[in-house]
């Protein structure tokens, strides 16, 4: 493989971590099921941003405040080490979330996909107490199974995403091979599974 090569693989593989990250990913479907569930447009973006708050913005900008104090090395939180006081900020911002559409009357299918990431945290929180389990990977794949379930199978076609945020982990040597599928499982199983058991 020559050097360009290797320079363009890093470089595409990079773009994919950054695309696919799971802060962005969980914006994404947290939308996709807002505007689903919703009875009006209105209604379904107010639903996807009050998921996508306490999901995602707020568990980022916890992470990217670590980064700029210096207590987590980047923003991907790629040390092991690092990972569990974001994760409980996370979770905890989630559960705030949960209560919030909860009280706010959100329609079941919100209820069950933050249900879900909130689920997804809590085991990925117990296994990276030991192992380095890709939390892109594991996003990824609960996303697509929770699209798919909610607008049809022909979604299914989103896990060509996973595919490529997994080889993009492994290319930039952020993760393994077991690692990027493991965390794929996790969310297939975990997320998929409690969105379809509480939708």
């Amino acid at each position: 493989m020559t050097v360009e090569t290797r320079s363009f693989r890093r470089s595409a593989a990079r773009a994919a971590t950054e695309v696919f990250a799971p802060a962005v990913v969980v914006v994404a479907v947290s939308f996709a099921v807002g505007l689903h569930a919703g009875d009006t447009l209105g209604a379904g973006l107010l639903w996807g941003l009050l998921a996508a708050l306490f999901s995602s913005v707020i568990p980022f900008g916890a992470i990217l405040l670590g980064v700029r104090r210096g207590r987590l090395t980047d923003h991907h939180v790629g040390k092991r080490e690092q990972r569990r006081i974001p994760l409980l900020i996370a979770l905890a911002s989630v559960l705030v979330g949960l209560a919030v559409l909860a009280v706010a009357g959100a329609p079941r299918e919100m209820l069950a996909l933050v249900t879900a990431m909130f689920v997804s945290l809590a085991v990925t929180l117990v296994i990276t107490h030991w192992w380095k389990v890709s939390a892109h990977a594991a996003v990824a794949s609960g996303a697509a199974a929770i699209v798919a379930l909610t607008y049809g199978p022909a979604l299914l076609v989103s896990y060509v995403a996973v595919a490529i945020v997994g080889w993009s982990r492994v290319v930039l040597r952020d993760h393994t091979v077991a690692q990027v599928l493991v965390g794929a499982v996790l969310g297939l199983l975990v997320g998929g599974s409690v969105f379809l058991v509480l939708r």
